[in-house]
């Protein structure tokens, strides 16, 4: 059993997921706000427990941006900056993206359609 553990996890981090630390629990997606900033730069500040892992965190932003970049009719989203902070078991983010509709230049971009799929087969919501 602690090999398949050892290969999902493997596998999840070759797929681009974030690892929960607690076993097999479930971290609490508690919210997305999203604040369009200007033109095609938003902030998505999203808040979480049940995990000890910032990458969780991180994660959880971008499916955010993904989602967001989809529902503005973009294709694609660039990463610009992440701030994180834990309070207690309360993580928080405030990542800010740009989006667009061609695949933007950059080494942080993602493809919303496919980041989206992704985010939903990995049990983490993206609204």
């Amino acid at each position: 059993m602690k090999r398949l553990a050892v290969i999902s996890a493997v596998l999840l981090t070759a797929c681009g997921g974030a690892q929960v630390s607690r076993g097999d629990a479930r971290p609490s997606y508690d919210g997305i706000q999203t604040r369009l900033l200007d033109g095609d730069l938003v902030s998505f500040d999203v808040t979480l427990r049940g995990t000890d892992d910032p990458a969780v965190v991180t994660r959880y932003a971008e499916c955010a941006a993904a989602q967001y970049a989809l529902i503005r009719g973009y294709g694609f989203a660039r990463h610009v900056r992440t701030n994180l902070d834990k309070q207690g078991g309360t993580w928080r983010a405030d990542a800010v993206y740009t989006i667009s509709p061609d695949l933007p230049a950059g080494a942080k971009t993602i493809d919303a359609e496919v980041t989206v799929a992704d985010c939903g087969a990995s049990g983490i919501p993206t609204a």
